[in-house]
């Protein structure tokens, strides 16, 4: 009977699996379409055997040449790279500041521990639009506005509070009874935290580094609102896309760069998923 009813729970669970699947999937797959038809289809009229379809009938690239060597190029190549730069400079900052908040959160007791904990957790939901207007103006006064580290620090407040709130939990996790081993052998409490806790934390910050990542990586308020050419990632130079003429629409060529800044993502993951499941189901288990 026990067998029985986890067939039917595995069976249960792939049903709804499925429709959940296609849905993240469907729009997806609708944009790679996308970036594969030529413009003429998208100033085809409604009665064009072509219009309307969910992938064209020709593959056209042509979009994906506008965005690297044509002329989309000075624009899509540039943000590209100021894109890497700030999410891996933001990133970086923010776990390393998260990982030391977190041990010390975990580790020491005083007092305001769990304001701090609540804190972060609730900037992490404070929408990000309500700091645009103040720090506008404030980035243009201390010089600031379109450079990179401009737009690093409004990341590192978007990355750093949930970060602490995620690593918290995993040093918790980790026996406080290893640490001590370690130092009665002689170990220093740096040796002891670099030795012992940092490896097995590792999936935990791993995991933190990816969400902080990916965090700033789909950030559009910020790098929209604070840049103009100097610094601007790529979800706000997608807004400043053109079409060849003032009639043409450039959809293509925005759906091709999507694509194109979707790959990191999809690699990412697919290379160290079994490290991202490890580092988010340690800290639900109590070691």
């Amino acid at each position: 009977m026990e067998t029985n009813v986890t067939t039917k729970g595995k069976w249960g669970f792939f049903g709804i699996s499925i429709p959940i699947m296609i849905w993240t999937l469907v729009p997806l797959l609708w944009i790679f379409a996308t970036s594969l038809k030529s413009p003429s289809v998208f100033s085809a009229p409604a009665t064009s055997t072509e219009f309307g379809l969910f992938w064209p009938k020709h593959i056209y690239w042509g979009n994906y040449s506008v965005i690297f060597t044509g002329g989309a190029k000075d624009l899509f190549l540039p943000a590209l790279w100021h894109s890497i730069i700030v999410c891996v400079l933001a990133t970086v900052i923010s776990v390393v500041l998260a990982t030391f908040c977190a041990y010390a959160i975990a580790r020491l007791n005083f007092p305001g521990k769990k304001v701090i904990l609540t804190t972060a957790l609730a900037l992490s939901f404070f929408p990000a639009i309500a700091m645009v207007t103040p720090l506008f103006n404030l980035w243009r006064q201390v010089h600031l506005y379109d450079t990179i580290p401009g737009l690093v620090i409004p990341y590192i407040t978007l990355t750093l509070p949930l970060s602490i709130w995620i690593l918290a939990a995993f040093f918790q996790q980790i026996p406080w009874e290893m640490e001590q081993a370690a130092q009665v052998d002689g170990a220093s409490s740096w040796q002891a935290f670099r030795k012992v806790v940092a490896p097995l934390a590792a999936p935990g910050v791993f995991t933190t580094a990816i969400i902080a990542f990916f965090t700033a990586w789909n950030d559009f308020v910020f790098s929209s609102n604070l840049t103009s050419s100097n610094s601007q990632t790529v979800p706000a130079a997608l807004a400043y896309f053109t079409g060849a003429s003032q009639f043409q629409q450039p959809t293509g060529a925005i759906c091709a760069a999507a694509v194109v800044v979707t790959i990191p993502v999809v690699i990412l993951v697919l290379v160290f998923q079994r490290r991202i499941v490890a580092g988010l189901t340690s800290g639900a288990v109590k070691g």
